[in-house]
């Protein structure tokens, strides 16, 4: 009877041993993985500088793909939510500062070999610079897909932007 529950007692014990030993190695194994993270909480809509940030190392084996590992990906951006001090960070997780907003009138440039053109338009949406966005030309209602510039400015190429009219 003795026996039986020691035998008992030894089921139940060695393979939880030996799974955990096995966690361990399997831990001290994985490739450690210096990413960025911020320094300080920052908040939604604050551009991020080098002081906000700092490094932290990191366990590789669950880090998500989109995980930021370089400062020059997020100096310059603009939070897109709280981002909290010590949490690491992804690729959308910050934006190009809005430079145009909805609404704003815009000066749109377009090109094609030989001819320069610029209207004013309304921007649909809002955008940084390089972001892509919707412009309304107020006279014939047709929406231009548009590339932003700067401030206030989107640059269209009429060879590839779809066009499309809106309805009154």
């Amino acid at each position: 009877m003795i026996r039986n529950i020691l035998f008992a007692l030894a089921l139940a014990i060695v393979p939880s041993a030996l799974l955990l030993a096995a966690g361990e190695a399997f831990a001290a194994e994985a490739p450690s993985v210096r990413i960025v993270v911020p320094a300080r909480d920052i908040m939604r809509g604050e551009v991020i500088g080098d002081s906000d940030l700092t490094y932290a190392q990191v366990s590789g084996t669950a880090l998500p793909s989109t995980t930021v590992t370089k400062f020059e990906a997020l100096t310059g951006m603009q939070a897109r939510r709280l981002l909290r001090a010590g949490e690491s960070l992804r690729a959308d997780d910050v934006r190009h500062p809005v430079v145009v907003t909805k609404g704003q009138t815009v000066t749109m440039n377009f090109s094609a070999p030989g001819v320069e053109l610029a209207a004013m338009g309304r921007a649909m949406s809002e955008g940084g610079v390089g972001d892509t966005v919707t412009v309304q030309n107020p006279a014939s209602f047709r929406m231009v897909t548009a590339t932003v510039t700067g401030p206030g400015a989107v640059r269209a190429d009429a060879a590839i932007s779809p066009v499309t009219t809106a309805r009154k």
